[in-house]
């Protein structure tokens, strides 16, 4: 069968899967490169709620065999991302390369943050959002963002701004992360810094 052939009672995966993925490849490699710059996907698949468009364009891109993935998705999704995306699906946050978050994401220490030696080797989180803004809320700064960048993310958890500076005091070690909301997604490198702006 084909991403564009699900088996029944799944809804399909991109409809041309290989330009697809190669479109949202390169919108993420944009957007860990110049980091809470919004980037609007346009070739989007299918899902079932409560997946967003952007979210399913990612996991769908960045899974394979190879790379366990943890989400909170509930079981359609599970089945959706088996068929798509045939990666294999655990329980325990820390034992998955791609963590894929629709509601409350796991606390930021939890997941692979690398080692020393193989940073590289981290976990990737990507978390669902209420909505992507340029303008406004944090103020970001770090490599990728020439003097200082604003992005407004609707709906994360209270704390999400200290746990991300722990998160990235761990450097080299740490989880980055892909917001995504619609079809657009967003990316927080773990170099990244951000701070609050009232």
């Amino acid at each position: 069968m084909t991403a564009a052939d699900p088996s029944p009672g799944l809804t399909p995966g991109f409809a041309a899967p290989v330009p697809a993925a190669q479109s949202c490849f390169r919108a993420l490699l944009e957007a860990m490169s110049r980091p809470g710059l919004i980037q609007t996907l346009t070739a989007l698949p299918e899902a079932p709620a409560p997946l967003a468009p952007a979210a399913a364009a990612a996991i769908l891109t960045l899974a394979d065999a190879d790379t366990p993935v943890w989400t909170d998705a509930g079981p359609a999704a599970e089945a959706w991302l088996r068929f798509h995306a045939g990666c294999p699906l655990v329980a325990d946050p820390a034992a998955a390369s791609f963590l894929l978050a629709t509601a409350s994401p796991p606390d930021l220490a939890l997941p692979d943050a690398g080692t020393e030696e193989e940073p590289h080797r981290s976990a990737t989180l990507v978390l669902q959002v209420a909505a992507l803004e340029a303008g406004a809320g944090w103020t970001l700064s770090g490599p990728g963002i020439e003097t200082t960048h604003r992005l407004h993310a609707a709906g994360l958890p209270a704390g999400f701004a200290a746990a991300w500076a722990a998160n990235a005091a761990r450097f080299p070690r740490g989880v980055d992360l892909v917001l995504c909301a619609g079809d657009s997604l967003a990316a927080l490198p773990r170099t990244t810094r951000l701070e609050e702006t009232r």
